[in-house]
């Protein structure tokens, strides 16, 4: 019972969060300088088509009415018309959705591939040759700017090598495989330095524990030892680090799809800010918003469910 009421209350908590990113979203994006209706009509642009087009769109009205407009079509899944594309936002971002889900779970999936052994062979050959190679390249890694390791990954696998497309998402389960390697990778990169350093941190204090100890002594097996008492209380750790990044992680696809051109709605979210296209620019970000808060709701139950004492707190 306990932890149902725990989940109820991070549901509930979630509300006045996702509210309030409307808010920031909806007032400063206005503050972006520039007329939109200028960007629409182009060449086409004069006084009078701009003043209608504004009265069209409800961009003459005050600030805080069009803000409660756009509240009272949000309820109703409405986010109104792109004013690039021409046609409902929605649409226009549930179709650019797949290949940033795509991207998100890829690269996660690369990480924990990446980190989970690093991590935990670095803290069982604690000052050895793998341990201080693996320490320095986390640190190189964690230093790299994101957009400049996927350039560099470009020219390496792509350029010279010709290993991988050069952007794209492709067709079909495999050709997204092979289309989003790099820009994974380039992720998963940066992702995986602060989950072997927090495994690898974890791993040695439930190493040096008593009750690993206690264990040796009874004649447990090592890799018992292992399985049972130290990967099991490292890992527990190791889950809040990761659903903490993996939000993080979500946000960082914006600057990745653009280095690779990825079809997603990061990509979407840059093109649609150049041309001040509100509806697809606050949806994108209420996308992005949800996505954050679902990550860190499940990081909170996993935590809960491997950790009691969460629950009791």
């Amino acid at each position: 019972m306990r932890r149902y009421s725990f989940v109820g209350r991070r549901v509930l908590q979630t509300i006045p969060v996702l509210i309030g990113i409307t808010i920031i979203t909806f007032f400063l994006l206005r503050l972006i300088p520039g007329d939109p209706a200028l960007q629409i009509l182009g060449e086409h642009y004069t006084p009078k088509a701009a003043a209608e087009l504004r009265r069209s769109l409800g961009l003459n009205k005050p600030v805080w009415d069009q803000y409660v407009l756009f509240m009272q079509h949000l309820f109703h899944g409405n986010l109104g018309d792109s004013i690039s594309f021409r046609e409902p936002a929605r649409r226009v971002i549930v179709e650019r959705l797949p290949a940033t889900l795509f991207l998100v779970v890829y690269s996660a999936l690369l990480a924990a591939v990446l980190s989970i052994p690093a991590g935990l062979v670095s803290a069982l050959r604690r000052g050895g040759i793998f341990d201080q190679g693996v320490r320095v390249a986390s640190l190189v890694a964690f230093a790299m700017p994101g957009f400049w390791l996927g350039i560099i990954f470009i020219l390496l696998f792509s350029i010279h090598v010709h290993l991988f497309p050069v952007n794209g998402y492709g067709n079909g389960f495999v050709p997204h495989l092979d289309h989003l390697f790099l820009p994974a990778l380039t992720i998963a990169v940066a992702f995986s330095t602060v989950l072997i350093r927090t495994l690898r941190a974890s791993t040695l204090t439930a190493l040096n524990s008593d009750y690993v100890d206690t264990a040796r002594i009874k004649g447990i097996s090592r890799f018992a030892v292992l399985r049972r008492h130290v990967f099991r209380n490292a890992v527990v750790s190791l889950v809040v680090v990761y659903g903490i990044n993996l939000a993080y992680l979500i946000s960082g696809t914006v600057i990745i799809e653009n280095v690779f051109a990825i079809p997603g709605v990061g990509l979407l979210l840059v093109d649609s800010v150049g041309t001040r296209d509100y509806p697809v620019v606050q949806g994108v970000t209420l996308v992005f918003a949800l996505l954050v808060v679902a990550v860190n709701l499940l990081t909170d139950v996993v935590h809960a469910s491997l950790d009691p004492r969460v629950v009791l707190e």
